[in-house]
């Protein structure tokens, strides 16, 4: 397995770009660890399938490097980049057995068949498709051939790197759970190098130990999993991940707090002093995970350091409740547990101060 540096990696799809507008993916310098598992997570057209292209040797970037184990890897086809792929849909040999298409990799690169015979049932058994070993691929269904697509990625040891573009799109909700869940253990007991393209957060979360979060064509943020979720250094961190994501707010800062709507939101000095070195547009951002609603007998003893707010509406989701709330232009929404009760129409909202973020131009506020 390799590791993978990108420098100083840029790539337009124009002949001559002039602005950073004309990229469809923006100047980037990252280190991905040998034996890592990466996410490339964002939106359709935020740039993370042209990267994964040019990891891959599919595509030549405009500007930089690509380099695996510190060896300059730019300007080699995909062959010659030793990884192996695994696309949106299965690439499997209908006419051929499970256990063949599974065997094929290896016997392509003359690997002894006592070596494959082990190496085949040894990702026959963590993919759950020893019974099927026997069978023509042509009588499956879409999931077991993904699931065969999937084995004949992960079947050679030897690789690189492994590419994974979307691979359990067509894939039933529930084997999807049970995909991923496999794909961790795998990546857990073999140690790869894996990257894997998604714009489910679900997925992406789920599977990577590291996510890079792309947006427009930059990456916005790599991060675990936690940091993305507790520290989104970018408001499309916040907003993207999350369900429900980040509340945003447009803020001025003035008196020693936070101002969103006329409502005064305490800040912490730390806050106060980060702050006073920035310019531009200037939000608030808080999950909803970390606000407290008060209602009925317990707002009436509240201690006048919350904001009333008006409760719109109430879903009850089972394991717990979201109340969205407003006051002002602000519509504000808010995480409970599945045994809070909400009386009444009106409450008041409380800012954990350690969870609050400050943003300028959508960058967090250190």
């Amino acid at each position: 397995m390799a590791r993978i540096d990108l420098k100083s990696l840029a790539h337009s799809y124009f002949p001559d770009p002039k602005t950073d507008e004309d990229y469809a993916l923006r100047r980037m310098e990252h280190v991905w660890e040998d034996g890592g598992a990466y996410a490339l997570l964002g939106p359709s057209g935020c740039g993370k399938t042209t990267l994964l292209n040019i990891i891959s040797g599919l595509l030549t970037p405009s500007h930089g490097q690509v380099l695996f184990d510190g060896k300059d890897v730019t300007n080699l086809a995909p062959e010659e980049r030793n990884i192996a792929q695994v696309f949106q849909f299965p690439v499997i040999y209908d006419t051929m057995t499970v256990y063949d298409n599974l065997a094929f990799p290896l016997r392509n690169r003359g690997i002894d068949e006592k070596r494959v015979d082990a190496r085949v049932r040894e990702i026959a058994g963590m993919l759950d498709l020893t019974g099927k070993l026997k069978q023509k691929a042509r009588g499956l269904g879409a999931d077991e051939k993904q699931t065969i697509s999937l084995g004949r990625g992960l079947v050679r040891d030897d690789v690189s790197a492994i590419l994974f573009d979307e691979p359990l799109t067509v894939i039933d909700p529930h084997l999807k759970w049970v995909l991923r869940r496999k794909l961790k253990e795998i990546h857990n007991k073999l140690r790869p190098t894996m990257v894997y393209v998604t714009h489910d957060q679900v997925e992406a979360l789920t599977f990577a130990d590291k996510v890079v979060v792309m947006y427009g064509g930059k990456v916005v943020q790599l991060g675990t999993p936690q940091e993305l979720f507790e520290n989104p250094a970018h408001t499309f961190v916040g907003y993207f991940i999350g369900s429900p994501g980040m509340n945003i707010m447009d803020c001025k800062i003035d008196d020693g707090a936070a101002w969103v709507d006329g409502q005064r939101i305490g800040l912490s000095d730390r806050h106060l002093e980060a702050i006073s070195k920035q310019n531009g547009k200037i939000e608030l951002g808080i999950r909803p995970e970390f606000l407290t609603l008060d209602t009925g007998d317990a707002a009436k003893g509240a201690d006048g350091n919350g904001i009333e707010v008006n409760i719109t509406k109430v879903e009850d989701l089972g394991q717990f409740k979201i109340a969205t709330t407003r006051f002002g232009a602000s519509e504000i929404k808010v995480k409970l547990g599945e045994d809070e009760q909400v009386v009444g129409q009106s409450g008041i909202l409380r800012f954990a101060p350690e969870w609050t973020k400050l943003y300028a131009d959508s960058q967090l506020v250190a």
